[in-house]
């Protein structure tokens, strides 16, 4: 969240960074709201201030009703303070709540360009297997093997939902398992196992909510969210905390898997075929809290550490730098790993990598001290998947397809998959 003073300040700078974004928000209205809180603020002070000097005048009054009169006075001040009071809160609530609809601003770094179309693709790694045969999408494959029933999944739940068996099932877990251990023991991170549902101020605090309620699910009774990613528990774990160099020295990486629930609005055709897009997915979420001084480093080990991944499964990947125009609400900065998917002839988003600079610790309230009795900062925050299930699942059966429509697996999954054979 942006602070309201910074917006009153620095308008036109704002104004043209949401030009850039290809957005609106509610710029021009925080701004008049900003203006008047000043003058509230301002008119509050002045009759404080007569005030404070009339009580100090009330003592030294002798005659009965003169003090009658300064009292009756004194009484019309504070009647008048609080009509200005009130004012001033409802002028204050308002801007909370418009606050809460301006995105982030995009880092200076960040290309400009007008959607997904000019994004920038900075680095690749690996090449793309050539096959000499024409390689299946795993639609095909899954329904061929028994490891992946869209019939039924859609009969227990509806639309965007499908059945991993056998197979499919525990490749999918020991993906989950091998990424976790590889995070935890090589890239430094600590595991936790969070809840899965949250309170509305979780979502609000990382900015997921107000903008982007109709995408989660909620039960309405107990007015809790299932989460869209576990960057929303990771993040709110110090949410309203401030972090003590003695308990909590920065920086702080937390890795965890959960289930992932979303709404995904399409309309039928390549976009909704096989399991890339669904209503519930698994992912293995990263998340870091940082000083703001290193947070752009720490963003390019985030893009290691995934990337890593990619890397021991020997998967042909590219980095794609995200323009003004296809920014999160949230990110300052953020590049997406893609991996190439040869049965369904596409590059398929497994991560995101964003840094957040200081936009949802404002919201949430997360700060440090860079040192013991040192005055609070804001923290920054980032996150990335490490990586998303199901479309690592997609790249690997399309990439590690035989001829006979067996899939040899990469060795380094081999452990995590016991004794059962494919198929």
């Amino acid at each position: 969240m942006l602070e309201a003073r910074y917006i009153y300040e620095h308008f036109e700078e704002v104004k043209q960074a949401i030009q850039k974004l290809n957005t609106t928000a509610p710029v021009e209205e925080i701004y008049s709201l900003y203006s008047r809180r000043k003058e509230l603020l301002y008119e509050v002070e002045q009759l404080k201030n007569k005030r404070n000097i009339a009580s100090q005048e009330v003592p030294k009054i002798k005659d009965p009703q003169e003090k009658k009169e300064k009292l009756n006075s004194l009484k019309e001040l504070s009647n008048q303070i609080k009509t200005l009071d009130q004012k001033l809160n409802v002028v204050e609530e308002k801007l909370k709540e418009l606050l809460l609809l301006v995105p982030n601003l995009p880092h200076p770094s960040v290309p400009v360009g007008k959607d997904e179309s000019e994004n920038i693709v900075i680095s690749s790694w690996g090449k793309p297997r050539e096959f000499g045969f024409t390689p299946l999408p795993h639609w095909e494959l899954g329904e061929m093997w028994d490891i992946i029933d869209f019939e039924r999944g859609v009969k227990i739940s509806g639309t965007r939902f499908y059945i991993l068996k056998g197979w499919g099932a525990k490749l999918q877990r020991a993906l989950i398992n091998w990424m976790l251990d590889i995070h935890i023991t090589e890239h430094g991170y600590k595991e936790i196992y969070p809840p899965c549902m949250v309170k509305e101020e979780c979502l609000l605090g990382t900015g997921n909510l107000p903008k982007f309620s109709e995408n989660l699910y909620r039960d309405w009774e107990e007015n809790i969210w299932w989460i869209p990613t576990a960057e929303v528990p990771l993040t709110n774990l110090h949410r309203d905390e401030i972090l003590e160099p003695e308990i909590n020295p920065l920086p702080i990486y937390y890795v965890a898997y959960t289930p992932c629930f979303r709404r995904e609005k399409m309309s039928a055709g390549r976009e909704t075929r096989g399991i890339k897009r669904g209503h519930q997915f698994d992912k293995v979420e990263l998340v870091k809290f940082v000083e703001p001084e290193k947070s752009m480093e720490e963003l390019d080990k985030l893009i290691e550490d995934a990337g890593d991944i990619l890397k021991k499964l020997n998967l042909p990947f590219r980095v794609v730098q995200m323009c003004t125009g296809d920014l999160s609400f949230t990110a300052a900065i953020k590049y997406d790993l893609e991996v190439w998917a040869p049965g369904c002839g596409e590059w398929l988003e497994v991560s995101s990598c964003s840094n957040f600079m200081d936009f949802q610790a404002r919201r949430a309230n997360i700060r440090y001290r860079p040192y013991p009795k040192a005055k609070p900062r804001l923290v920054h925050t980032l996150n990335g998947s490490g990586l998303a299930l199901p479309r690592l699942v997609i790249a690997l059966l399309e990439t590690y397809q035989q001829e006979d429509c067996t899939i040899t697996l990469p060795e380094v999954l081999l452990p995590y998959m016991g004794k059962i054979k494919f198929p």
